[in-house]
């Protein structure tokens, strides 16, 4: 079984978890207007253990299929991605897991795993979209699933195409930690904005423009990125603590997914309006929480 093969099998049937409830833990229903609107507020902060726990039957359900005694899945727990496929084959496929609670203003998740990685397209990237069964109380259930259609490889030059514009924005890759252990591997890219004054900026332009490179156009090799590295050193860029977030990568099909979540009707509403109600201090919610009480 090639490698490919396994990774398009796990992928394809990671859509059979859409409407999956996940038994890890149950928010009460509300007795009172007042705590439903203040569940409302604080609902969000259970994403990071919801998410562990999808990443976790992620495993168990794609360890549910047959594999022909090739190998098993396996959680990395850290390391990426979060799930690998353990057996003789190589690459190594793997599926790294991003969980989206859509109530909130943007997916906050980041990837910044440098497209050097996905030489072979061994890597997959599932976006998994959650709520509350009953927005803001109950089990979390997840909503919908989306795995890329191609590779983590697209996600990730989706990224670097989109931030890097030299000289005002920088995208660096890793440094070579090949030499080392695995734990001490770096992998991820890092952006810097250009934080100089306007003379600062002509001047450096022109040290862009002497390179004849494509615009729009992002370039990993070695050379180029000591090229960059030496705008780094001479004139002020600040790291740019946002990189990567995946809700601004403005990838195609990324963007499609985030449509047809928000706009999934949920309790007689589509979760971007119950998000916009919700978040609005100023709106009277009563009318829409006896939908869900």
């Amino acid at each position: 079984m090639a490698y490919r093969v396994v990774l398009e099998k796990a992928s394809n049937h990671l859509s059979s978890m859409k409407g999956t409830i996940m038994p890890v833990l149950e928010v009460a229903k509300p007795e009172n207007l007042d705590y439903a609107k203040h569940l409302g507020k604080i609902i969000s902060k259970l994403s990071p253990l919801v998410g562990n726990m999808i990443e976790y039957n992620v495993c168990i359900e794609l360890n549910k299929l047959e594999w022909s005694n090739t190998g098993i899945w396996k959680r990395q727990d850290p390391g990426f991605p979060d799930t690998i496929f353990v057996s003789e084959l190589f690459p190594t496929p793997g599926i790294e897991i991003k969980t989206w609670f859509p109530l909130a203003t943007e997916i906050t998740a980041r990837f910044k795993d440098t497209v050097k990685f996905f030489e072979h397209d061994q890597t997959n990237v599932a976006l998994v979209a959650w709520l509350p069964e009953f927005i803001i109380y109950g089990k979390p259930k997840i909503i919908d699933v989306y795995v890329w259609v191609g590779t983590a490889k697209s996600l990730a030059i989706s990224r670097d195409n989109h931030y890097h514009n030299p000289p005002d924005y920088l995208v660096f890759e890793p440094e070579d930690t090949s030499a080392r252990t695995s734990n001490l591997q770096q992998t991820n890219t890092n952006g810097y904005k250009f934080q100089g004054n306007s003379a600062e900026f002509e001047e450096v332009k022109k040290i862009v423009d002497s390179w004849n490179e494509p615009k729009g156009i992002y370039n990993h090799s070695d050379e180029y990125q000591q090229k960059i590295k030496q705008l780094l050193g001479r004139f002020n860029y600040r790291l740019d603590t946002n990189f990567a977030k995946i809700d601004r990568i403005q990838h195609e099909d990324l963007e499609k997914f985030k449509k047809q979540v928000l706009e999934t009707k949920i309790h007689n509403h589509t979760i971007k309006e119950w998000s916009k109600l919700i978040n609005d201090e100023n709106t009277n919610i009563t009318d829409l929480l006896n939908d869900i009480l």
